[in-house]
């Protein structure tokens, strides 16, 4: 992707796929992997999309690369299947763990920024990238904790990953303002010291202040705050796509168009409504 501009894009949901075919200019939009067969019949919609020839990318949340057992050899099949039946140029995926010792935790959770932990995504990346015949961009998640055994910052965490996988990043600039302003921190010191060149793209979101924490929900509209990094983000280098994730709490039409046209006017590129 980092040779195309694709603009603003969505991430495709069932609910809301009506709205993503009517948008007139809309060029890339993501699916979670794990709601597309590997093999059956593709959700309603998504054909319709890739007929038009909007590149759709599998973005995975089950995969677990940052747990200390080895990923699952089917699910790093069924998303290689999926990328090649979507035709998409890369896949994403979270570094993260949402499993250990057979237990499910339903949620993505984070892992220590520390070397042992640096040891166990480069190795499950490694094993992932095996059966994908496309790049693969990792995103760092929204954390409402962090383990008291970190080594490094996050910037040395991430940028330490990216070299030794020779991954893309997935940047989610409302992770980057949750994580920030959950530890009192200045988002912008983050983008100072990441890799923007490695960017294959970008999440914006919205979130909520509940019991003194700011939670990244996807269920509240972009709050201006992203916004602004998002303009900041873009000013330093622009990423080839920016998209709007939602899920759930899904607003009316004129309500996600808003939000579309905020996210194109504060990173540059055209409106897609």
């Amino acid at each position: 992707m980092a040779d195309d501009a694709y603009g603003v894009g969505i991430g495709w949901r069932p609910e809301i796929s009506g709205f993503v075919a009517g948008l007139p200019g809309l060029r890339f939009a993501e699916v979670v992997a794990e709601s597309v067969h590997a093999h059956g019949d593709l959700p309603e919609g998504l054909p319709q999309l890739l007929d038009r020839g909007v590149t759709v990318v599998p973005h995975g949340v089950r995969l677990s690369l940052g747990g200390a057992e080895p990923v699952e050899p089917e699910r790093v099949t069924h998303l290689a299947a999926v990328a090649e039946r979507l035709g998409a140029p890369l896949v994403s995926e979270h570094i993260a763990y949402v499993r250990a010792a057979g237990v499910e935790a339903g949620h993505l959770l984070p892992i220590p920024r520390s070397r042992e932990a640096i040891d166990a995504v480069v190795a499950n990346v490694a094993r992932t990238r095996r059966e994908l015949s496309v790049p693969i961009a990792l995103e760092p998640i929204a954390a409402l904790f962090d383990w008291p055994d970190n080594e490094l910052s996050e910037a040395d965490f991430l940028t330490e990953i990216l070299d030794r996988t020779d991954a893309l990043l997935l940047l989610d600039v409302a992770n980057v303002y949750a994580n920030a302003r959950n530890r009192g921190e200045d988002p912008l010191e983050l983008l100072g010291k990441l890799p923007l060149d490695r960017v294959a793209y970008v999440h914006v979101a919205g979130g909520a202040e509940h019991q003194g924490l700011y939670h990244d929900t996807h269920t509240d509209a972009v709050p201006r705050a992203v916004l602004d990094l998002v303009a900041e983000l873009c000013a330093r280098h622009r990423p080839p796509a920016l998209m709007l994730e939602r899920d759930g709490d899904y607003p009316p039409a004129g309500e996600l168009r808003a939000e579309l046209d905020a996210i194109a006017a504060a990173s540059g590129y055209p409106a897609i409504t």
